[in-house]
């Protein structure tokens, strides 16, 4: 009799539990997952993630597995993981199957751009982790923070026309038109896409720049370093004959802050509506 309620307490058990007797080996397959898990406080699970990982610092000094775009299986095998955890930009599609197929544990994540896509991610990480009181905690913050510049943003009298650029080492300059995280950053943050023209990213031509007019130059940090700094920013086609041009206006912020939609997504909607709006009078 005690063998079958001693039995019985341990198949009641919740599953947690079991996952936690066998310690997880994570390969994370995105910057923003291995930054969710980390704030998680699951970073040491983590035995290797992809090159867009690059923070926090501990996430950038794993080994990497390529580029979350272009994996290779025998890379993510050659660590030994029982769980690997990406977005929906993980490939090519081949060698997720060929993961999946090796018998591990592969979770894909949706990665739409977006407040609650954000959260629920988060919260999704966090259960199959073993961490949802701390994906709880990090959803709170970030809805706290987002409904305090949502509140301000509906109190704008205006708002500066934008224009996001992407540019890394020797590649050509691009911007953004809608439907990307840019262009939803930049609405939270209480602007106006200068560019809505099309979908997407697109190489950037004088023409299209100046015609944009747009009051203020997005960019992430490491594009900015990337150009030199804001000299080089103004050496761009067209960029220089803007109005943001004109006064000199450059927003640059960390690349995973600002497009991310990961834990610190709170933290960018707040800079950016800062930066957008030093000391912007409100409606009473």
């Amino acid at each position: 009799m005690k063998k079958l309620i001693t039995l019985a307490l341990f198949l009641c058990l919740p599953a947690t539990i079991f996952a936690e007797a066998k310690e997880l080996r994570i390969v994370t397959l995105n910057g923003t997952v291995s930054e969710i898990v980390f704030a998680l406080g699951k970073g040491k699970l983590v035995v290797g993630n992809d090159t867009s990982s690059l923070y926090p610092p501990e996430a950038l000094a794993l080994p990497k597995v390529g580029y979350q775009r272009a994996l290779s299986a025998e890379g993510i095998l050659s660590l030994k993981p029982n769980l690997i955890l990406g977005l929906e930009y993980a490939g090519p599609p081949e060698v997720i199957e060929q993961l999946k197929s090796a018998g591990l544990k592969v979770i894909i994540y949706p990665g739409l751009p977006g407040v609650e896509p954000a959260l629920n991610n988060i919260l999704a990480i966090g259960k199959e982790i073993g961490a949802e009181k701390e994906a709880q905690k990090i959803v709170q913050d970030i809805r706290k923070k987002h409904s305090k510049i949502a509140e301000k943003v509906s109190k704008l009298r205006s708002k500066p026309k934008v224009l996001f650029v992407y540019h890394r080492g020797t590649s050509l300059a691009q911007v953004s038109g809608t439907e990307t995280p840019a262009d939803e950053m930049i609405r939270l943050g209480g602007g106006v896409n200068a560019v809505d023209g099309f979908k997407g990213f697109k190489p950037i031509t004088p023409e299209a720049v100046i015609a944009a007019q747009p009051d203020i130059i997005l960019i992430p940090s490491r594009g900015l370093e990337s150009l030199g700094g804001k000299d080089g920013v103004f050496s761009l086609p067209g960029v220089k004959d803007t109005p943001a041009g004109k006064k000199s206006r450059v927003v640059a912020i960390d690349d995973l802050v600002l497009l991310g939609f990961g834990p610190r997504l709170g933290q960018g909607i707040e800079e950016l509506f800062e930066s957008f709006h030093p000391k912007t009078p409100e409606k009473k």
